[in-house]
């Protein structure tokens, strides 16, 4: 059954998409005579130099700790940031906007504290209060009182017939009481 299902509505996908796919497809044999194949990557990542392997391969930029090399530089190729030469030639202001087109942040901007731990804490205390709040009213609303039965007066009464029919006596209750001197051993 699972399976007719399964091919039913495959078909009825095919069938919505196809003529979609053609329109698309005479549209834009119209609209280009030539067909120009580019690199995906380029698209996504749009003029930024793609420098390093990067995390699991992928062309992405990330600032993290314990992957200090993205793939990708920060921001893209301007005239203005194009490499000037010998590193040590340049001025202190230049290896910083080199830097800065590279990385956004530096480990010390990486690891300063957010303050993000606060609103976490505020969340964690909400959901107590609400959880405490709820508690309290099902305990006034939902639960019914406890039977006369917790007494201690009836808890007293109970152990002592317990003792009397004599339950349990080679290793709970019974075992615990001396019925020839009328208390509990010692």
């Amino acid at each position: 059954m699972a399976n007719h299902l399964v091919r039913y509505a495959a078909q009825q996908s095919k069938a919505r998409i196809n003529p979609i796919i053609s329109q698309v497809r005479s549209a834009h044999d119209h609209a280009h005579d030539h067909h120009e194949v580019g690199d995906p990557i380029k698209t996504i990542i749009g003029n930024r130099e793609v420098v390093g392997f990067g995390m699991n391969g992928q062309p992405n930029y990330i600032d993290r700790v314990d992957f200090p090399l993205p793939a990708i530089r920060y921001k893209e190729v301007t005239p203005d940031i194009q490499e000037k030469g010998d590193w040590h030639k340049l001025t202190i202001e230049e290896k910083k906007a080199l830097y800065r087109a590279s990385f956004c942040q530096t480990f010390a901007e990486i690891k300063a504290p957010t303050g993000e731990w606060k609103s976490v804490v505020g969340f964690a205390l909400i959901g107590c209060s609400i959880a405490c709040w709820i508690y309290i009213w099902m305990k006034q609303y939902v639960y019914a009182p406890l039977p006369v039965t917790f007494s201690p007066e009836r808890q007293q009464a109970q152990l002592e017939r317990m003792i009397n029919m004599q339950i349990a006596p080679i290793e709970g209750l019974a075992s615990k009481y001396d019925y020839e001197k009328g208390r509990w051993k010692e």
